[in-house]
């Protein structure tokens, strides 16, 4: 008898490729229904609502203010809690006692922790994205004008997984109960301590996530209005907390219980590589200076197109002599129109009296220290006939309410119209034109009893028709200083 031959068996090749992938992804589901955070996002929800969405909502629906307080509010909000979440996670296997125990597991330990650091930025970027939609949404159904800003929404999606690293790491190196909070605690003074470091436009301390525009004047209703919002910054704070990413990540695979010699070789590499990012991106940010728009402008990334206006269709009152403003201000124009009018009236038709005033960009200069100061730009009155430039008493934000506008509207920029018209470019008035000021202002701010007040109330007690018709006939020369308060009728 002969043997009949063995035929080989035909095999299909293996899927090898793809059993990493799916092993990987079922150890991020894993990781995602167990995950900390998951049971932080209720707390952490709350505290946008308490100390970003309630204060973001009390300002004017402005893109600009709303988006640079969401930046500077929600990183300092999420950083502690994804900071403590992970590392409480981090600290996880050692805390349990099961390092030994999964050190023969098939996969490497540096996977295993990568994929719980994935989980927890993951529950996180969900919370954060999802409290920034409801913001943003409510600001477009508000009418805000232009579109949203996406550059402080990425600053701040970036810094959940770099702090997240930051935990992780934190608490797989030194494992213990107390890592996590105390590591919390030391992120958000961290962040805290580096803002207050800021000493001028070209300090390296303003690469910090908290910074969504110069710390010296915060949420600024005039940056990115009239013109565009820089990217220079954001790119550089982008830069940085990649880099801060990468480099904390790889710290984790280079112990010798991380994986294999290649796999440590990967992660020596990652971390070089992040700590270069993160110092290229810290010496750009001490290059950056204040641009006369209110951001800051890094040489090496700043666009030249920027610097360009953004042009816009002003918003105008009916008044005798129009007030135009800044679609994105319009909210005002009822608060203006309604301080002013009065004065427009009493100057309507007379000569040298603008036909029109419109609403001036603020112009921006570093001052010593910390100091910004806010001035008009160009010149008060330009044309013919004449329109009338004023900057408008807005500065920070969070300063401006209804009465504090109208006093300051009555006071400094009414009288700063007025002027302009019977007093010209002269930074000294004469008596006279005191006294017309205080007769048609009506401030009060004029000694009682001195000859100027005297004259002011004679003035103001004529007839408004009356008065008009002086002016007109006079006006000329009360604005070269020819009239005394004798004259005054």
């Amino acid at each position: 008898m002969t043997a009949a031959p063995v035929m080989p068996v035909p095999t299909r090749p293996g899927r090898t490729s793809h059993v990493p992938l799916a092993a990987a992804g079922r150890l991020l589901r894993l990781e995602l229904r167990r995950n900390v955070m998951l049971w932080m996002l209720p707390i952490v929800v709350a505290l946008f609502w308490l100390i970003t969405y309630r204060p973001a909502m009390a300002y004017p629906p402005m893109w600009n203010v709303r988006a640079m307080t969401m930046q500077t509010t929600a990183v300092a909000v999420f950083v502690p809690i994804v900071v403590g979440a992970s590392g409480w996670l981090g600290s996880r296997e050692a805390r349990h006692g099961m390092t030994d125990l999964l050190s023969g597991a098939s996969r490497p330990r540096w996977a295993r922790q990568l994929a719980t650091w994935a989980a927890t930025t993951c529950w996180a970027l969900v919370a954060y994205l999802g409290c920034v939609a409801v913001l943003y949404v409510v600001t477009a159904r508000q009418g805000a004008w232009g579109g949203p800003l996406w550059w402080p929404v990425a600053v701040g999606a970036a810094s959940l997984p770099a702090f997240s690293a930051l935990g992780f790491a934190a608490g797989a190196l030194r494992p213990s109960r107390f890592t996590a909070p105390l590591v919390a605690v030391a992120a958000f003074l961290a962040l805290q301590l580096a803002a207050q470091l800021i000493q001028g436009d070209h300090s390296p301390w303003q690469v910090s996530p908290l910074v969504a525009g110069p710390w010296e004047i915060g949420p600024d209703q005039g940056v990115a209005t009239f013109y565009r919002y820089l990217p220079d910054l954001p790119i550089v704070q982008l830069i940085l907390l990649a880099g801060l990413t990468a480099a904390l990540l790889g710290v984790l695979g280079l112990p010798a219980g991380s994986g294999g010699r290649w796999l440590r070789r990967s992660a020596a590499a990652l971390t070089a590589a992040g700590v270069l990012a993160a110092t290229t991106a810290t010496a750009l940010a001490g290059t950056g200076r204040l641009d006369p728009g209110g951001m800051i402008a890094i040489p090496a990334l700043h666009n030249p197109a920027n610097d360009r206006p953004v042009p816009y269709t002003p918003t105008c009152s009916d008044t005798l002599i129009p007030v135009c403003l800044h679609p994105a201000y319009s909210v005002y124009l009822p608060t203006v129109t309604a301080v002013l009018e009065p004065v427009l009236g009493e100057l309507a038709g007379l000569p040298g009296a603008p036909v029109r005033i419109d609403q001036s960009p603020a112009l921006y200069r570093q001052g010593p220290g910390n100091g910004v100061a806010i001035s008009r730009s160009g010149p008060a009155m330009t044309g013919t006939p004449p329109t009338l430039h004023i900057l408008l008493p807005i500065t920070l934000a969070g300063s401006v309410t209804a009465d504090g506008l109208a006093t300051e509207l009555r006071t400094n920029t009414a009288r700063d119209v007025l002027n302009n018209v019977i007093a010209g470019e002269r930074r000294e008035t004469t008596d006279a034109q005191q006294a017309v000021a205080e007769a048609l202002l009506r401030t009060g701010t004029l000694t009682p009893g001195t000859p100027t007040a005297i004259a002011a109330r004679r003035f103001a007690a004529l007839p408004p028709a009356t008065r008009h018709a002086w002016l007109t006939r006079h006006v000329a020369a009360l604005r070269a200083g020819q009239i005394t308060l004798a004259e005054l009728p």
